[in-house]
Protein backbone atom coordinates (compact mmCIF):
# COMPACT_ATOMS: atom_id res chain seq x y z
CA UNK A 1 0.00 0.00 0.00
CA UNK A 2 2.86 2.36 0.80
CA UNK A 3 4.31 1.81 -2.70
CA UNK A 4 0.96 2.57 -4.35
CA UNK A 5 0.65 5.79 -2.33
CA UNK A 6 4.19 6.76 -3.34
CA UNK A 7 3.42 6.14 -7.01
CA UNK A 8 0.23 8.18 -6.80
CA UNK A 9 2.05 11.01 -5.06
CA UNK A 10 4.80 10.98 -7.68
CA UNK A 11 2.13 11.16 -10.39
CA UNK A 12 0.64 14.25 -8.76
CA UNK A 13 4.06 15.87 -8.42
CA UNK A 14 4.86 15.10 -12.07
CA UNK A 15 1.52 16.56 -13.14
CA UNK A 16 2.12 19.74 -11.16
CA UNK A 17 5.63 20.04 -12.61
CA UNK A 18 4.38 19.75 -16.19
CA UNK A 19 1.65 22.31 -15.54
CA UNK A 20 4.03 24.75 -13.88
CA UNK A 21 6.26 24.71 -16.93
CA UNK A 22 3.58 25.14 -19.59
CA UNK A 23 5.11 26.27 -22.87
CA UNK A 24 3.10 29.31 -23.92
CA UNK A 25 4.70 29.56 -27.34
CA UNK A 26 4.03 25.92 -28.17
CA UNK A 27 0.43 26.19 -27.00
CA UNK A 28 -0.02 29.40 -28.98
CA UNK A 29 1.36 27.68 -32.09
CA UNK A 30 -0.95 24.71 -31.56
CA UNK A 31 -4.21 26.39 -30.58
CA UNK A 32 -4.11 30.15 -31.11
CA UNK A 33 -1.92 31.11 -34.04
CA UNK A 34 -4.37 30.34 -36.86
CA UNK A 35 -6.72 33.11 -35.72
CA UNK A 36 -4.37 35.44 -33.82
CA UNK A 37 -1.90 35.64 -36.70
CA UNK A 38 -4.55 36.38 -39.34
CA UNK A 39 -7.28 38.20 -37.41
CA UNK A 40 -9.83 35.51 -38.33
CA UNK A 41 -13.29 36.12 -36.86
CA UNK A 42 -12.09 39.42 -35.38
CA UNK A 43 -9.29 37.92 -33.30
CA UNK A 44 -6.76 40.52 -32.18
CA UNK A 45 -3.45 39.93 -33.94
CA UNK A 46 -0.39 39.12 -31.84
CA UNK A 47 1.88 42.15 -31.66
CA UNK A 48 -0.74 44.65 -32.87
CA UNK A 49 -0.98 47.13 -29.98
CA UNK A 50 -4.03 48.85 -31.46
CA UNK A 51 -5.97 45.57 -31.46
CA UNK A 52 -4.97 44.80 -27.90
CA UNK A 53 -5.39 48.24 -26.34
CA UNK A 54 -9.10 47.93 -25.41
CA UNK A 55 -8.57 44.36 -24.22
CA UNK A 56 -5.63 45.30 -22.03
CA UNK A 57 -7.86 47.77 -20.20
CA UNK A 58 -9.43 44.69 -18.61
CA UNK A 59 -7.47 42.84 -15.98
CA UNK A 60 -5.44 39.78 -16.93
CA UNK A 61 -7.87 37.47 -15.13
CA UNK A 62 -10.62 38.56 -17.53
CA UNK A 63 -8.39 37.79 -20.51
CA UNK A 64 -7.53 34.39 -19.02
CA UNK A 65 -11.23 33.72 -18.42
CA UNK A 66 -12.12 34.59 -22.01
CA UNK A 67 -9.37 32.33 -23.34
CA UNK A 68 -10.33 29.42 -21.09
CA UNK A 69 -14.11 29.68 -21.35
CA UNK A 70 -14.49 31.29 -24.77
CA UNK A 71 -15.66 34.76 -25.72
CA UNK A 72 -17.70 35.91 -28.68
CA UNK A 73 -16.42 33.99 -31.75
CA UNK A 74 -13.54 32.37 -29.84
CA UNK A 75 -14.27 28.85 -28.60
CA UNK A 76 -13.12 27.75 -25.14
CA UNK A 77 -9.40 27.04 -25.11
CA UNK A 78 -9.17 27.94 -28.78
CA UNK A 79 -11.08 24.77 -29.57
CA UNK A 80 -8.41 22.59 -27.92
CA UNK A 81 -10.39 21.37 -24.92
CA UNK A 82 -7.59 19.01 -23.87
CA UNK A 83 -5.41 21.96 -22.83
CA UNK A 84 -5.08 22.69 -19.14
CA UNK A 85 -6.02 26.11 -17.81
CA UNK A 86 -2.33 26.74 -17.09
CA UNK A 87 -1.38 25.93 -20.69
CA UNK A 88 -4.01 28.40 -21.92
CA UNK A 89 -2.78 31.08 -19.48
CA UNK A 90 0.79 30.55 -20.71
CA UNK A 91 -0.42 30.97 -24.30
CA UNK A 92 -2.21 34.21 -23.34
CA UNK A 93 1.01 35.46 -21.73
CA UNK A 94 2.91 34.63 -24.93
CA UNK A 95 0.22 36.29 -27.04
CA UNK A 96 0.41 39.50 -24.99
CA UNK A 97 4.19 39.62 -24.59
CA UNK A 98 4.90 41.83 -27.63
CA UNK A 99 2.40 44.50 -26.58
CA UNK A 100 3.21 44.73 -22.88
Amino acid sequence: MKTLASILLLGVVASISVTAHADGEATYNQACMACHMTGAAGAPIRGNAEHWEPRLEKDIDTLYDHAINGFQAMPPKGGQLGLSDDEVKAAVDHLLEPVL
